[in-house]
């Protein structure tokens, strides 16, 4: 496992990850020449200033090993990773944090924990790598008493299976380490989600996260042969099975339940041969939905390119180094046992046929000996900015910047694209100085429909941030729900997509979802207000 250091109490990752005082001023620069006003990088608060309130609980002697009040550590844990936290996080307002952070290295330790949380009516806060960007990790204000679980010591791989190529997993490995583990095998999860570096592999799995793969393999679902959970009532796991239809899957009160039912602790997780063979093309549409029309012809031929990401404009010429008029659609196949030269000028036969231009100098093609005709592009541009986010170099600027994702079907896409980008346009006019940006680009797409991903951003004024960026929120999850999109496609539910996922599930799913947690979590401590209201 690589030896980070500690975590970063105000933005994503470690300590290492944090931008220095002249990256954050050189941003500050560039922000006062684009929007035309001064903006300031205000210095970042030490954790020894920041006040937190005493801890309420008081630690058992026989677990006292792996519980701490220690300051620090109450202060790494108190947030995740979405705007409104970091712009708390750098002005020094941690006014809920937990109380205690738990690291158990084993069940019986954090069978241990629970137990005391469970008697003691202390709410658990499963951690993962803090990368939510949901208020999925903060502490409820009813809690009396809070105690963040981080399973970050429950970090091997404990087992192989290279004939079904499968591997037990614990649940706190973060991504690199995972990927480290398994490459000397010959072997890969490829699995990379945008917080990689970050995240957990439990992480994953309780939110349901989205990853490389834009077809066929999208979701940590793909992957997971079988779970393993601890919940306040005993020990939930399931039988590691290829599939089955032997009545509702166990595996789906694991997947996506955000820790209201449990601690994920490990879970059998298919693996596959790592990728030598890879081909690449980047095509360009003068017309986003043009573009759209050719995603949606590849993937219903079936070909299951590995990428399949369209970039309107906007992140074309930010991502990709384009135009700006131009829209960009990247294809990408890759095998670990076949050519895949074939596959790669079918899928830009389809898409030039639906209007996009490309040389065929662009089209990349790799074989397993390392041989390689063609370049990479615009491709290779977006490929160098893809993986990682921009940690903390923004953060109590005044800029507000955000993301929001969703799926919709083919029918409906354009229809709902020029929704949501009339109402969002339109919110982010009224609350931000000047000049504002929104884009999109399809992060996954199937069969039936894209998963299209918004981003927006605009100078807001100092002070009214939180309630600027609410206000654009609000106006964005109400477009998505309106237009008949999912509240979330790949960030999960936490608490702030809980009144949107209220609208979109059935009315009587809240009531089985209640029954099933009574069972596991009767005294309801188990990250309470995530997914419904307590």
């Amino acid at each position: 496992m690589t030896t980070r250091g500690r975590r970063s109490f105000w933005t994503w990752g470690w300590q290492s990850d944090e931008p220095t005082p002249a990256a954050r001023d050189d941003m500050a620069r560039q922000l006062s020449e684009q929007y035309g006003t001064a903006v300031t990088a205000p210095p970042i608060p030490k954790i020894d200033d920041i006040e937190l309130r005493a801890p309420r609980v008081r630690i058992p002697g026989a677990i006292s090993a792996y519980v701490t009040t220690d300051k620090t550590e109450r202060g790494i844990h108190t947030y995740g990773g979405h705007f409104l936290e970091f712009n708390r996080a750098v002005n020094g307002d941690f006014a809920s944090p937990p109380d205690a952070v738990a690291y158990p290295a084993t069940e019986n330790e954090l069978e241990a924990v629970l137990a005391w949380c469970d008697e003691s009516g202390h709410a658990v806060i499963p951690y993962g790598g803090g990368t939510t960007v949901v208020d999925g990790v903060s502490v409820p204000e009813s809690a009396d008493g809070a105690v963040t679980i981080d399973t970050e010591r429950m970090n091997r791989i404990l087992e192989i299976d290279p004939i079904s190529r499968a591997a037990r997993i614990q649940a706190g490995i973060f991504g690199p380490d995972l990927e480290d583990a398994l490459r000397p095998q010959g072997f890969t999860l490829r699995h990379f989600p945008q917080s990689f570096p970050w995240s957990t592999l439990g992480g994953w799995i309780a939110t349901r996260s989205g990853g490389h793969y834009a077809t066929n393999h999208t979701h940590i679902d793909d992957f997971v042969e079988s779970s393993r959970m601890i919940t306040p009532r005993g020990a939930w796991e399931s039988r590691r099975l290829p599939g089955s239809g032997a009545g509702p899957s166990p595996d789906r009160m694991v997947l996506g339940a955000e820790g209201t039912t449990g601690i994920i602790t490990e879970a059998w997780m298919r693996i596959q041969q790592r990728p030598t063979f890879r081909a690449t093309a980047g095509v360009v549409f003068d017309d986003f939905l043009k573009g759209a029309d050719a995603a949606r012809h590849i993937v219903q031929a079936k070909l299951w390119p590995a990428n399949l990401r369209l970039l309107d404009p906007v992140e074309a010429g930010r991502a990709a180094g384009l135009s700006g008029t131009e829209s960009l659609l990247i294809i990408g196949f890759e095998s670990g046992a076949l050519p895949q030269g074939d596959l790669i000028r079918a899928a830009v036969g389809i898409a030039r046929d639906c209007g996009g231009t490309i040389d065929d100098d662009d089209v990349l093609i790799a074989d397993s000996a390392g041989t390689v005709t063609g370049r990479e592009g615009a491709v290779g541009n977006w490929r160098s900015s893809f993986i990682g986010v921009n940690a903390g170099l923004t953060a109590g600027l005044g800029l507000i910047g955000d993301t929001f994702e969703t799926a919709i079907t083919w029918d409906a896409w354009p229809d709902f694209d020029a929704l949501v980008r009339e109402r969002v346009n339109a919110a982010l006019g009224e609350v931000v100085k000047g000049h504002s940006a929104l884009s999109c680009r399809f992060t996954h797409v199937y069969t039936d429909g894209p998963a299209p991903y918004y981003t927006f951003s605009g100078l807001g004024t100092k002070g009214g941030e939180a309630e600027q960026w609410q206000a654009i929120k609000d106006t964005a999850s109400a477009a998505v729900i309106e237009g008949g999109g999912t509240i979330t496609h790949h960030h999960s539910v936490g608490r702030m997509h809980r009144a949107g996922w209220a609208q979109q599930r059935p009315d009587l799913f809240e009531a089985a979802l209640r029954g099933a947690r009574s069972a596991l979590d009767p005294n309801g401590i188990m990250n309470p207000g995530v997914l419904y209201d307590p």
